[in-house]
């Protein structure tokens, strides 16, 4: 199954110059959510001895539950400002024009966890690299990080360093 038919293109979302890349589709169709999971899981991360997987607010929190689920680790919601009802720790990251902040619970990942980090896409890298921050101030060992989607023309990759990167579709 080629999950790829199942992503929408939006144009002009969130505003003008944007196209996006809508995964509605892909959520209301059982067989190609599910061939999608294993396309995700099948990065051999059941030898990884994940402990811990972070999804990232909100598309990532879709499949990074799910993979919590098969990988039989716990779940990490990564959330906005003011969203986590703990004790949280942030990271700040820019954005177009300013800066946008993320935070998680500070009892979230223990020192030593092995960490998968999930979001739905990784563009020009920002997001990523402020989870990764978090994670790592936790004492998390980041194992991999692992997204539906990359917007390679971004180079995200670039700010994430050496870290082991899966993407289930390239564009």
């Amino acid at each position: 199954m080629n999950i790829e038919n199942y992503i929408r293109d939006i144009q002009d979302f969130p505003k003008p110059g944007i196209g996006f890349k809508d995964i509605t589709p892909l959520l209301s169709n059982p067989e190609a959510t599910s061939a999608c999971l294993e396309l995700l899981i099948n990065t051999s991360l059941q030898d990884k001895k994940i402990t811990k997987v972070v999804g990232v607010e909100s598309r990532g929190f879709f499949f990074g539950i799910l993979l919590a689920q098969k990988l039989n680790a716990g779940f990490v919601p990564v959330r906005k400002p003011k969203k986590l009802p703990y004790e949280t720790i942030s990271a700040s990251y820019a954005l177009e024009y300013g800066t946008d902040t993320l935070e998680m619970h500070i009892d979230a990942i223990q020192k030593g966890d092995k960490v998968l980090i999930h979001d739905d896409v990784l563009a020009t890298g920002g997001t990523a690299k402020a989870v990764c921050e978090l994670v790592e101030q936790l004492g998390g060992e980041i194992v991999q990080m692992n997204f539906l989607m990359e917007l390679s023309f971004l180079n995200g990759r670039e700010k994430l360093g050496n870290k082991e990167i899966f993407a289930a579709i390239t564009y």
